[in-house]
C-alpha cells in the first residue's frame, strides 16, 4: 500500500511539472507573439503578397510591433492583409505611413515593414488602412538579372570583336597600335604640341612681366594710364606738334610756290635765273658800275692833289685823327 502511494505521489509530481512547463510555454509564446496585450487592427492592400502567411511578423523601424491577423482577397486580384498592432506602438505610427513586403533575413519568412509617416499626421486608429509601397518581386528581380546578363553578353561580344580588330590593325586605333610610322608621326605631333605649349607658356610669362611693368608705381606707363594731369600735358603736346606740322606744311607750300616763281619769267628773280639775255645785261651793268667806281676813286685822288681842294682834305684827315 505504501508503494502504491509513492507511485501516485510520483505520478502527481510529474503531472504537475508537465502542467507547469505547459503553462510557462504558453506564456512564453504569448509574450513573443504579444498575444495577451491590447492591440489595434490595421489593414493594407497588396497586388501580390509573395508568400506572406498568417502569423507573420510586422516590423516598424526595426522593432517588431505586431503580427499578420488575416489574409483575404480584395477586389479583382488584390489581397487585403489585416495586421494586429500593439497598442504601445500605435502612438509612433501615423496615418500617412506605408507598408512594404520584405523578408526576415536573406531567405527568411515574408514580413511586413511599416515605414515613413509624418509627425504632423494623426496616429493610426483601429480599422484604418495604410498605403502599400510596391517593391520589385523576386521574379521581377530575376527577370531584370536575366536581361542584364543578356546585355552583358552582348557587350562582351562587342569588346571581343573590338579587341580582335585592334590586334589585326583595323581602324584608326588599330593602325596606331600596329603601324610604327603612324605611331612615330603621332609622337612627333605630340612633341610639336608640347613645344608649342611651352612657347605659349613663355609668352604668357613675358606678358605677365610686361603687365607688372605697366603697373609699376611712378612709371611712365602707369602715369599715362592713371595720372590725368600727365595725360592732359601729353595731349597738349600732341596738339602743339600738330600745329607745328601744319605750320611746316604751310612753309613748305610757300617754298614750293617761291621755287615755282623762280622757274617763271614774270618776276625779276625768275628773269635773272631763266632769261640769258637779261642775265648778260645785268652782268654788264655790274661791270660798268665797277669801272665807274674805279674811275671815281681815281678822280678823288686827283682832287686831293689839286691845290684848290688840298686844304679841305687835310682838315678832314686831322679831324679823323682827333676822333681816334
Amino acid at each position: 500500500m505504501q508503494v502504491a502511494d509513492k507511485r501516485h505521489i510520483t505520478v502527481g509530481i510529474f503531472i504537475f511539472i508537465g502542467l507547469l512547463i505547459f503553462v510557462i510555454g504558453i506564456f512564453t509564446l504569448g509574450s513573443q507573439k504579444k498575444a495577451f496585450g491590447e492591440r489595434v487592427t490595421v489593414s493594407v492592400v497588396f497586388d501580390d503578397i509573395e508568400g506572406l502567411k498568417t502569423g507573420g511578423n510586422v516590423w516598424f523601424s526595426g522593432v517588431k510591433v505586431g503580427t499578420i491577423k488575416k489574409i483575404e482577397f480584395h477586389g479583382g486580384s488584390q489581397v487585403l492583409v489585416s495586421m494586429n498592432i500593439q497598442e504601445e506602438a500605435q502612438q509612433y505610427i501615423h496615418k500617412d505611413a506605408t507598408a512594404t513586403l520584405s523578408s526576415d533575413g536573406l531567405i527568411g519568412n515574408r514580413i511586413v515593414e511599416i515605414s515613413g509617416g509624418s509627425p504632423k499626421a494623426p496616429i493610426i486608429q483601429d480599422g484604418d488602412r495604410i498605403q502599400a509601397n510596391r517593391t520589385l518581386s523576386t521574379d521581377e528581380i530575376m527577370a531584370t538579372f536575366q536581361e542584364n546578363n543578356k546585355n552583358l553578353v552582348a557587350i562582351t561580344g562587342d569588346f571581343r570583336q573590338l579587341s580582335s580588330n585592334l590586334v589585326a590593325g583595323k581602324g584608326a586605333a588599330g593602325a596606331l597600335l600596329s603601324d610604327e610610322g603612324m605611331a612615330r608621326d603621332l609622337k612627333s605631333t605630340i612633341a610639336n604640341l608640347n613645344a608649342t605649349t611651352q612657347a605659349a607658356d613663355r609668352m604668357m610669362m613675358d606678358l605677365n612681366r610686361f603687365a607688372r611693368t605697366l603697373n609699376t608705381k611712378g612709371g611712365l606707363a602707369d602715369q599715362l594710364l592713371t595720372d590725368t594731369a600727365v595725360f592732359a600735358r601729353l595731349r597738349s603736346s600732341v596738339n602743339e606738334l600738330q600745329q607745328a606740322s601744319r605750320s611746316a606744311s604751310a612753309m613748305a607750300a610757300n617754298l614750293n610756290a617761291a621755287s615755282a616763281k623762280l622757274n617763271q619769267s614774270d618776276n625779276p628773280a625768275g628773269v635773272l635765273l631763266n632769261d640769258q639775255q637779261s642775265a648778260e645785261r645785268v652782268k654788264q651793268i655790274l661791270i660798268n658800275l665797277e669801272k665807274s667806281s674805279h674811275n671815281l676813286n681815281e678822280d678823288l685822288k686827283a682832287l686831293q692833289s689839286n691845290f684848290l681842294f688840298r686844304g679841305y682834305f687835310k682838315k678832314k684827315r686831322e679831324q679823323a685823327a682827333e676822333q681816334e
